[in-house]
């Protein structure tokens, strides 16, 4: 199964714009559980990124390479490589395709992942704790997206 998210916001604001899932240097934009990520080097193809976890999971640091990146597309694809966590060989690609939600134009992002089972856990188990990230990184993404999207929306009023 693969995590999805529908956003009344346009794929433009859901991908190339702030809080950009295409923004490898900034998961932390809609990642709540990111604190902060360093990318080594410029962003590209092959590219690592040290991200920092909040307390509150079982991990504190995660290596993390850039696999695949199309912005007309709208594919980010990304392996992690290393770190204190339990997500090993995990890799995820994100999609975001047009929608329409209520007659507006709007977005589906889904987040498709495979990762080893650790020991001592069942695939059960560990499916239901990445989905879970996964559907708390795509509620936030859609609720800024969203928010972004009215306000490109929104004229200024002169007094």
């Amino acid at each position: 199964m693969s995590p999805r998210r529908t956003s009344a916001a346009p794929p433009s604001s859901s991908i190339s714009k702030p809080p950009s899932t295409s923004r490898f240097d900034q998961p932390q934009n809609y990642k709540p559980f990111v604190s902060r990520c360093i990318v080594q080097g410029g962003v590209g193809i092959g590219s690592l990124r040290e991200v920092n976890i909040k307390s509150g999971l079982p991990a504190t640091t995660s290596f993390e390479r850039l696999e695949h990146l199309d912005d007309q597309e709208h594919i980010l694809s990304i392996k992690i490589v290393g770190g204190d966590h339990r997500l090993k060989n995990y890799s995820s690609i994100v999609t975001a395709h047009p929608e329409t939600i209520d007659g507006r134009p709007g977005t589906l992002v889904i987040e498709s992942f495979v990762v080893d089972v650790p020991d001592g856990n069942t695939k059960d188990e560990t499916c239901y704790f990445v989905e879970a990230l996964i559907k708390c990184n795509l509620k936030s993404l859609a609720d800024i997206s969203e928010r972004l999207a009215v306000q490109d929306h929104t004229e200024p009023i002169d007094g």
